[in-house]
């Protein structure tokens, strides 16, 4: 089950979940945006997050945590600010489809984005070795995932 074998247990506080990513010397911090109902999140759940090589990888290097695009759930963003995982979503992150995977380093910055479903098991070890290696910082995903063919 990817709640309690994949994602961590979160209070919402993502200032927090920085701190915690850093005591327990991760590379970041990694947001899954989801909504009830999404077929492709429901895919990715089923057949990559449920993977213990994923499982193991992914929590190692992030403190990873799930948001409901459509949630009222109280949440504090990376610089404080009290919102609610909808608002935080649409508001912040531009979040309108799901699933969206974003990476945040250890001060709270974005530095990756991926819009959709990773179409398999390897794309998604991938998307994770590209920010916990720090590939991010020369190149985008796509031109990183093209060099690893």
């Amino acid at each position: 089950d990817p709640y309690t074998d994949f994602f961590n247990d979160s209070f919402g506080d993502l200032q927090e979940e920085l701190e915690t990513a850093k005591d327990e010397d991760k590379k970041g911090v990694m947001l899954f945006f989801e909504m009830d109902d999404c077929p492709f999140c429901t895919r990715m759940k089923k057949t990559v997050l449920n993977q213990p090589d994923v499982q193991q990888y992914f929590r190692d290097n992030f403190r990873l945590i799930t948001i409901d695009i459509e949630g009222d759930i109280e949440l504090t963003d990376f610089a404080g600010k009290n919102t609610t995982q909808k608002d935080f979503a649409f508001q912040q992150h531009r979040v309108r489809a799901t699933p969206v995977i974003a990476f945040f380093d250890l001060d709270g910055k974005k530095v990756a984005k991926y819009t959709g479903a990773p179409g398999t098991e390897k794309e998604f070890m991938l998307l994770g070795k590209y920010v916990a290696e720090g590939h991010y910082k020369a190149m985008p995903f796509t031109k990183y995932k093209r060099q690893q063919k």
